[in-house]
This record gives C-alpha cells, sequence and structure tokens, in this order.
C-alpha cells in the first residue's frame, strides 16, 4: 500500500475541512493518553517516595525491644519490666544462626545541642558501627560512624538533617567543628540527610544526633542494659520465621513467658514492605485500568466521527471509484485519516503529560537531591505509541470497510 505527498495533502485537507470536529474528536485521545501517562509517572513517582520513607531499612531486617510483661510466669506476675543486656545478643547469635547483623541501639532521649548562639532540641542515639548495614544513611558531608570510632570510645557524632541546619544555619561542611550535648563535647564527622517520615526509631530521622555506643555507655551510665536490637537475616533468608525464636530466646533467658509478644516485641519490616508492594500492585492495575479505558473511549469517538465522515463523503467516494479508485486506495485513505488524527492527538498527550511530570519532578528537588522520579520509562512511552497506532488503525477500520462497500451507482444516488 503506496502513500504519496499527495494523499497526505489530501488526508490533512479533509481533517482540517471541520476543525471544530476534528479538534473535539482528538481532544478524547488527548485526554486519554494524557491520564494514562500522567498517572503511570505520579504513581512511579509516589511509590518511589513511599519506598524512600522506608528505604532507611533492610527489607529483612528486625527491630526487637522490651515492654511490659502481659503474662505471669515462673511465679513472676504480669506488669513486670525488664530491658536487655549485652549478653543477649551472644544468645541470639548462638541460638538463631540464621541471622547476619546484631546490633545494639541505646536511646538517650531528647538533649539540647549547642553550638554556640544556636541551640536545638535532638535526639540522642547510641549506634554501633554496623548499624549502617541496618540503616542506610544518606550521608551529605563527612562519613558516618565507624569501628574506630566505637572501639576507642571517640567523641563523635553524626547529625541529622534538621540537627545541622539548626545548628549550622549558615551552612557549609561541618565536619571537624564541636558541638556540645549537656556537658560533653563531640566532634562532627557527618551529616545525614535521611528525611524524617516512614520508619523512625527514636524520633524523626533528620532530627537525630548519633554517637558511638560506647559512648553512649559511659555518658549516660547505662551499663550493660540495651534499649533495642537490630537484626538482619542472611541472604535468602525469610525473617518471620525467625520471629518467634527470637523471642523465645530473650524471653527465656528474663523468665519471661515466650509467648507474651508485649513483652518482648519483635517488628518485622518484611510484612511492611509487603504491603507496600502489594499496595503499589493494586495502584498500578487501577491506573492502567483507567488510563486505557479513557483512551479506548477517546478511541471510539475517532471511530464514530470517521463513521459521519464517511457518510458525509459518499459522493465523493463514490466518484472516486467511478474513475477508477480501487477498494484498496478507499480502505487505505480512511485508515490513514484516522491514523493521522489519532497520532497527532495522542502524541500532544504523551508531551503534555511528560511536560507535566517534568515540573513536579523539578517541585520535588530539595537542596539539590532529587526526591523521586516522577516520569515514564522510554519503553513505557514507546508502548504507549504503538498503542496508539493500533488504536488508530481499528478506530479506522470500521468506517473504511464502510467506505470500501459503496457502489459508485449508489453513490451517485445519494443526496
Amino acid at each position: 500500500m503506496r502513500i504519496d505527498i499527495d494523499t497526505y495533502h489530501e488526508i490533512i485537507n479533509t481533517l482540517t475541512r471541520n476543525k471544530s470536529r476534528s479538534f473535539l474528536t482528538g481532544f478524547g485521545v488527548f485526554w486519554g493518553v494524557f491520564m494514562l501517562i500522567f498517572l503511570i509517572g505520579g504513581g512511579q513517582g509516589l511509590k518511589e517516595m513511599l519506598q524512600q520513607n522506608f528505604a532507611g531499612f533492610a527489607t529483612n531486617t528486625a527491630m526487637v525491644w522490651t515492654q511490659t510483661t502481659t503474662k505471669a510466669y515462673k511465679g513472676f506476675r504480669k506488669g513486670r519490666s525488664f530491658l536487655m543486656t549485652e549478653k543477649d545478643m551472644e544468645r541470639l547469635r548462638h541460638s538463631v544462626p540464621e541471622l547476619d547483623i546484631i546490633t545494639p541501639l541505646m536511646f538517650g532521649g531528647v538533649k539540647t545541642a549547642v553550638n554556640g548562639e544556636h541551640t536545638f532540641s535532638a535526639h540522642v542515639s547510641g549506634v554501633n558501627h554496623d548499624y549502617a548495614n541496618v540503616y542506610s544513611p544518606i550521608i551529605f558531608y563527612g562519613r558516618y560512624l565507624n569501628e574506630m570510632d566505637v572501639r576507642e570510645g571517640r567523641k563523635v557524632c553524626v547529625l541529622g538533617k534538621q540537627v545541622y541546619k539548626k545548628l549550622f544555619p549558615n551552612g557549609g561542611n561541618p565536619c571537624g567543628q564541636r558541638i556540645r550535648v549537656d556537658s560533653t563535647y563531640y566532634q562532627v564527622v557527618g551529616v545525614d540527610y535521611k528525611g524524617g517520615n516512614g520508619i523512625n526509631v527514636n524520633g524523626r530521622a533528620d532530627e537525630q544526633l548519633t554517637i558511638p555506643y560506647t559512648v553512649f555507655r559511659k555518658t549516660y551510665n547505662s551499663g550493660d542494659q540495651i534499649h533495642s536490637l537490630a537484626v538482619t537475616g542472611r541472604p535468602g533468608v525469610v525473617m518471620s520465621t525467625l520471629t518467634d525464636r527470637m523471642r523465645a530466646v530473650i524471653a527465656r533467658a528474663h523468665s519471661v513467658d515466650p509467648t507474651d509478644e508485649k513483652a518482648v516485641t519483635v517488628f518485622n519490616t518484611e510484612v511492611l514492605f509487603a504491603m507496600l508492594e502489594n499496595l503499589f500492585d493494586g495502584v498500578n492495575f487501577l491506573i492502567w485500568l483507567v488510563g486505557i479505558g479513557t483512551l479506548l473511549a477517546g478511541a471510539i469517538g475517532v471511530s464514530n466521527i470517521m463513521m459521519v465522515t464517511v457518510k458525509e463523503r459518499t459522493t465523493e467516494i463514490g466518484i472516486r471509484r467511478a474513475i477508477g479508485a480501487t477498494p484498496t486506495m478507499i480502505l487505505s485513505q480512511i485508515i490513514s485519516e484516522s491514523i493521522l488524527l489519532t497520532a497527532v492527538a495522542g502524541m500532544s498527550g504523551i508531551l503534555f503529560g511528560v511536560a507535566l511530570l517534568q515540573m513536579i519532578e523539578m517541585a520535588n528537588t530539595t537542596d539539590g537531591i532529587l526526591q523521586a522520579h516522577f516520569q515514564v520509562g522510554f519503553w513505557t512511552a514507546i508502548a504507549a505509541a504503538a498503542l496508539l497506532s493500533l488504536l488508530g488503525g481499528l478506530a479506522g477500520l470500521a468506517p473504511a470497510w464502510r467506505a470500501m462497500s459503496i457502489k459508485p451507482v449508489d453513490a451517485m444516488r445519494d443526496e
């Protein structure tokens, strides 16, 4: 099937003969494609934003902490409070070999951090160096705590984003400078730009002031007590299968009922991430359902308007048949008109959707850091373009068959 330049001119003249009708028909396709692209890109951006909020922890992480007992056990009445100790880490390593990292967390509550005239009420935490393998910091300046900081008991700290901005309002690299918390001075070695939403331990992540675990014990005289444990499973291990065993190991060591889930609380992030994935699977299905439904409605509108066009051009088509136009030529012209109208409207919808998503993406850039990608992938755009071509051809198929079936004699009688 060959279409020369004159045929294209004729197709364009036909579509522009009734500009209002062509515009309104094309707008249906434009809006359908725009909705599909915008919903896909917007859904991807929202998913990234939520994933960033929960990305502070590995997917195979569990947090363990103790609360008041709710069950009597071995002569002890319920309502008893207790704390884990450093020996519990060794017990878990010995009894649950499937665990990879077992690291302590200490919570000092809200303390006033001071830098000259600037102060901020920060949440002080004491962690081990391997906590970075559980919680992934976003280091903007400097570094995170390392093994030497913990082993030698160095008085160093990592500031959360809000702590840094309040204590150093003029900006710049604060590493090497000293701040005071209570009566102790700490040297700043890093700034963590992790956001404050999502999973937070001991307050918002951006309001944290983190010091080595060994320094915390000496400063706040906590002895061998541990406020919480962060653990990760080895590759391929499902954390939910270890929850009861971890609880039992710690509970028995402190004469607590192993079935008392509140006394030894184990928060498994695996469940949270699974819920998040299921949520976005449903959202993506809804996005494609709404987008493709709107697009099909636009394509049906194109088909209907082409039917009207064929009806109006019955005499013209009859004359063309009479002077030698073959049914294939009539078929190709009507389908080409439909594809062109659909393609122009659809590509305009793609461009408008991408431009709007780009503006939203620029608006979600903070401190030079892109928060989320509100864009569609290259192959998604290619698939949308291919879908447009297919729908354009299908939309013009029924009108084209109607035009091809017109007999010259019948067309001449049509008024």
